[in-house]
């Protein structure tokens, strides 16, 4: 893990700018924007969708069809803000909230979208397990445990660049697309109905199950994701550049969108002409797909449904990674081993996972999906409000700035959003506490402080903008500024450092070493740890033939420095952790530099056979220089 310096640091570094767009005519250069809002799309058809969309067509045929147009035109105005943030200023959401706020601020706005991320990753971690389940009959726990491994898909594709990852995904959601268009022609529903339902209406028993669809669409982690990924085409400078950006990646989010509309409402409606029709009520993906086999009169219907399941939690999942890399370089400006951030994410999701099937069973998937997307509703205020302020600050976005009918359009999407997903997340957490017997007193104690902090912190930041400068500008992302050569700083090197270890790495490291002795005047101290079993228990006083061989190799280099004209000190240690006898050595001895030859091993090997350097350049002030 890594920590970016102060210069500009790009969203998603390894692909940013990757993909050229040019002066490409027509299709071909729309085509070459295509891609960041399909990724993006996946989120708005994950499995926690699947589970307000079944039991809003079950349970009120295709009365909620309105909800789901609504919450999709939401869904484009916000998302094109997202990228148009991206395009302008170059910054993704979270890079733009840590130029302006405070680190508190920013570190507390990281630890909700972490928590977010990693529930957005347990509905995931449900859908493709319960997938698997419904299409081979694993367990829900083994089925669980195997979702680690899509892990290995991720860093596989990363390999080949963001358009394989566009494409792949892509081919994942017209899977899902494709399965749910013959479950529809199968089920026959009524057009005429259909469109009677795209007439805004609620009752009473309606209207909580309508929060729950929007509150399920709109997905916070989208808005970090769209900044970040529309900063992989190369744009360009100049303000045509970024207006046709703009106006492409506009295009793009309307398709890819209406096309996840599409997808949740063949599910509303698959529901609805299936399940209401019959005065079934339908809330758990397990249950639907044992029943739309009967009910259609085709085994097709059941199959095509857990293959659209499983591609929409593995899709999710890929995004939800990105999601991820990017609100942690952007708010902690620090750079995670892809494979190591995924493996900590995936693990936060599987481990509440197993431990909920294991005490409750089957039954217990759909309550856990639930609370994931309740967690999300959390989230979704701290990602909406910031996007708003910032798209509408003339200084940040210039001839870019929404204008003021964008603006009203979108603090009225943010009002109805935040409002329903903060009336959702009430009656949930009071349903909890009328249910929780003996232990109300614990959740209460539990939800009611923290639903305080996170309030305030909402607060806080709507008021931002008004707030004093000095209390709301944290680090703000610069160029690297241009150093005149006679201003930088010439280092002076006294005492060098090289640890040995007695193989041809030595050979480089030593020549190294001694040209730099050459040029600064400076002693080399050569040290050896002697790590055998007899080192570890009797220290200095060991004596065996391969101590007194290291002492007889350690001895010959020294002679021949020294009559090279080079000062030169020898040591041999003797402990079981040579990684800290250098650190040791180098603050014994005042080292300015320490030299150390690679060990050229990577991946699977640094996990079994450890990796002396890293912990050597970690714990060390001095600079380290590594040869091979």
């Amino acid at each position: 893990m890594i920590r970016q310096g102060s210069a500009q640091v790009r969203s998603l570094p390894e692909v940013h700018g990757s993909v050229p767009t040019g002066q490409k005519p027509g299709w071909r250069r729309l085509f070459a924007f295509a891609g960041p809002a399909y990724l993006v799309s996946v989120g708005y058809m994950d499995p926690g969708n699947w589970a307000t969309d079944l039991e809003g067509g079950a349970r009120f045929g295709y009365q909620l069809v309105w909800v789901l147009v609504m919450s999709n035109l939401m869904a484009i105005l916000l998302q094109s803000l997202s990228a148009r943030l991206g395009i302008v200023s170059g910054r993704d959401l979270a890079q733009a909230c840590r130029e302006s706020y405070p680190r508190p601020v920013n570190f507390a706005l990281w630890v909700l979208c972490e928590v977010a991320i990693a529930a957005c990753d347990l509905a995931e971690v449900l859908g493709a397990a319960i997938g698997l389940n419904l299409l081979f009959k694993i367990p829900l726990l083994a089925g669980v445990g195997l979702t680690a491994f899509d892990t290995l898909v991720f860093l596989w594709l990363t390999r080949f660049g963001i358009r394989v990852i566009e494409a792949f995904l892509l081919a994942l959601v017209a899977t899902i697309a494709g399965c749910f268009l013959v479950e529809i022609w199968l089920a026959q529903p009524s057009a005429a109905a259909i469109a009677a339902g795209l007439v805004p209406r609620l009752t009473d028993e309606s209207l909580y199950v309508a929060i729950g669809i929007l509150g399920a669409t709109v997905m916070p982690h989208n808005l970090y994701l769209h900044s970040a990924l529309v900063q992989t085409r190369d744009i360009g400078s100049t303000d045509d550049n970024k207006r046709d950006a703009c106006r492409f990646n506009l295009i793009d989010s309307v398709v890819a969108l209406n096309g996840a509309l599409l997808v949740n409402g063949a599910i509303l409606v698959l529901a609805g002409s299936v399940f209401f029709t019959r005065g079934l009520v339908v809330n758990e993906l397990q249950q639907a797909h044992e029943l739309l086999s009967p009910l259609l009169g085709t085994a097709l219907g059941s199959i095509l449904f857990a293959v659209a399941l499983l591609c929409s939690g593995q899709s999710s999942t890929l995004t939800g990674t990105l999601a991820g890399q990017i609100v942690m370089e952007g708010f902690l400006n620090i750079r995670m081993r892809p494979w190591m951030r995924r493996l900590i994410t995936r693990s936060l999701a599987i481990v509440p996972a197993a431990i909920t099937i294991s005490i409750m069973g089957e039954k217990g998937t759909y309550s856990l999906l639930i609370l994931s997307q309740v967690i999300l509703s959390l989230q979704l205020p701290f990602a909406i409000i910031p996007l708003i302020q910032f798209t509408s600050d003339k200084a940040r976005m210039g001839p870019f700035a929404s204008p003021a009918w964008v603006r009203a359009l979108a603090w009225l999407a943010a009002v109805i959003i935040v409002g329903l997903n903060l009336r959702l997340v009430w009656g949930i957490l009071s349903g909890w506490l009328t249910e929780a017997g003996d232990w109300r007193w614990l959740i209460a104690g539990i939800v009611i402080p923290l639903a305080l902090l996170i309030l305030g912190l909402l607060a806080w930041v709507a008021l931002a903008p008004i707030l004093p400068g000095r209390t709301r500008r944290s680090e703000r992302a610069v160029e690297m500024p241009a150093l005149e050569p006679a201003a930088l700083p010439v280092p002076s090197y006294r005492a060098i450092l090289v640890p040995l270890d007695h193989s041809d790495r030595d050979r480089v490291a030593i020549a190294h070493a001694a040209a730099i002795a050459r040029s600064h005047g400076a002693r080399i101290h050569l040290l050896h740890v002697e790590e055998g079993v007899t080192s570890q228990l009797y220290g200095p006083l060991s004596s065996t033939a391969e101590v007194e061989a290291g002492a007889r190799y350690i001895e010959s280099i020294a002679a021949h420095l020294r009559a090279s004209q080079i000062a030169v000190e020898p040591v041999v240690c003797h402990a079981k952790d040579p990684a800290a006898e250098i650190v040791a050595e180098a603050q014994r001895v005042q080292a300015d530099l320490v030299v150390m030859g690679a060990h050229g091993h990577t991946g699977i090997k640094d996990l079994l056979l450890g990796n002396t350097i890293n912990r050597v350049r970690h714990e060390l002030t001095v600079p380290v220089l590594v040869v091979r």
